[in-house]
């Protein structure tokens, strides 16, 4: 929207105008090369200028030849090439994986899984057949078992030194369960 200028013997003055309520402004004088604000060009720099200069096309091509290379270009099957136009070379590699999916069905997926269910499953242990890893896993449980006997026992003086006067329905099945890891300590120590 350009500003009309009214020249006189005077200078350039932007014309006296009524605003909307009836009132109106004054001509205001303008300066020799002033440029109003909405008609300065937008400020671009070098790479913006570079890219807007640079053709389209690579050099040598010209307008005729495009047109060809275009068309002999091939589009992913099934997909239109709107939809592609602007997507990365990896993102129209996943679609046409999601294509290769679509195509062989969900059931190939399925029923692979269900073999896999289906296996009876082994201890990791035993399947490796290797001694250090059961030695290791004895040793592990050895362990275990022994620091719950301890747990036990510190629990058994805390109730007879009185520390505890009412022991909790956890507490006690712990102490109840002190034979049978006992049992199971003296068990493992003696298959290692």
């Amino acid at each position: 929207m350009a500003t009309p200028y009214v020249e006189d013997e005077s200078g350039k003055y932007i014309a006296a105008t009524q605003r909307p309520d009836g009132t109106w402004r004054k001509p205001r004088k303008v300066k020799d090369g002033y440029t109003p604000q909405e008609e300065v060009p937008v400020y671009e720099n070098k790479f913006v200028k570079f890219f807007k200069g640079k053709p389209d096309l690579p050099p040598g091509m010209s307008p005729g030849d495009e047109a060809q290379a275009r068309q002999q270009q091939q589009g992913i099957p099934g997909i239109a090439e709107s939809e592609t136009a602007g997507l990365s070379k990896t993102a129209k590699r996943n679609m046409k994986r999601k294509e290769k999916r679509k195509l062989q069905g969900p059931d190939s997926n399925v029923e692979a899984l269900i073999n896999a269910v289906e296996m009876p499953t082994s201890n990791p242990a035993e399947a490796t057949n290797d001694p250090s890893g059961a030695a290791a896993e004895k040793a592990k449980k050895i362990k275990n078992l022994k620091k719950k006997l301890r747990q036990v026992e510190e629990l058994q003086q805390k109730l007879d030194s009185g520390e505890i006067k009412q022991a909790t329905k956890e507490q006690l099945d712990k102490l109840g369960r002190a034979k049978a890891i006992q049992d199971g300590l003296l068990q493992l120590e003696e298959d290692s």
